[in-house]
């Protein structure tokens, strides 16, 4: 799991996913049979899929992946309010907001509680993630919002939920982050500290790390993070990048 109350995917998948049959979605949307079948389907939802904005309400959807010029007054703004501003209503802004794009529109969701991200995070068989790429703010932030699990996922964990709230140790933690995500993978000699695994090792400050990415400005580093090493060579030195890129893909088990 990743410790934010939203998730992040595509505005398409408000729609079923029969509408995208045949890579034919945008065929689909332009065709007023098809379309008005899609839209009676996010409506009234027969079952069988998971229907996004029925579960969170359009006030929940907060569309961010705009590439069009003339839609980036909507970037971060919620798919009720563009469908009021657009004297629409939200599934019929949302179908052309689609069409007109293209693709299928970097949307957040939210749809979870922050209460059960907590009771989650305490479980001691949950694993920690971001289910995000790497972004650098240098390039990242001129191609507009991202998930800010991007940038803070593991330094939210461990200074909200470990330092400031208590909802599980430093060690459990860093077990989440390392060990136990290897060993779920089944990758070998990697996630501990130890003779014989490669040195992948990071060195923070448990008083100091936090997450200073949000949902509103994502594209913000994380502090606390003082150095890194990638396979016995280090990336990251008293908080700067040394330009070093040891790092490649590992395959595990289900490879």
């Amino acid at each position: 799991m990743y410790p934010y109350a939203a998730s992040g995917t595509g505005l398409s998948s408000i729609l079923p996913p029969w509408a995208d049959a045949d890579g034919r979605l945008y065929q689909n949307l332009a065709d007023p049979a098809m379309r008005a079948k899609i839209r009676a389907e996010v409506l009234q939802p027969s079952g069988g899929w998971e229907p996004m904005a029925h579960n969170t309400t359009p006030a929940g959807v907060m569309p961010i992946g705009f590439l069009r010029p003339e839609h980036q007054p909507y970037v971060g703004r919620r798919l009720s309010e563009i469908a009021e501003q657009r004297g629409q209503h939200w599934v019929d802004a949302a179908l052309d907001l689609l069409l007109v794009e293209g693709q299928r529109i970097s949307t957040i969701y939210f749809s979870m509680d922050e209460a059960n991200v907590r009771a989650q995070l305490a479980l001691p068989w949950v694993t920690i993630a971001t289910d995000a790429g790497g972004h650098d703010p240098a390039w990242a932030r001129a191609e507009g919002p991202v998930h800010p699990r991007a940038y803070g996922t593991y330094p939210r964990v461990l200074g909200r939920y470990v330092r400031d709230e208590g909802i599980l140790t430093l060690e459990e933690a860093v077990r989440k982050m390392s060990g136990a995500v290897a060993a779920r993978l089944g990758l070998r000699e990697r996630g501990l500290l130890r003779a014989g695994c490669y040195a992948d090792m990071v060195i923070f400050d448990p008083a100091t790390i936090a997450d200073r990415a949000t949902f509103e400005e994502p594209h913000q580093l994380a502090v606390g993070v003082r150095d890194v090493w990638v396979n016995g060579v280090r990336v990251l030195a008293d908080g700067a990048h040394t330009g070093a890129t040891p790092g490649r893909i590992v395959g595990g088990a289900g490879r």
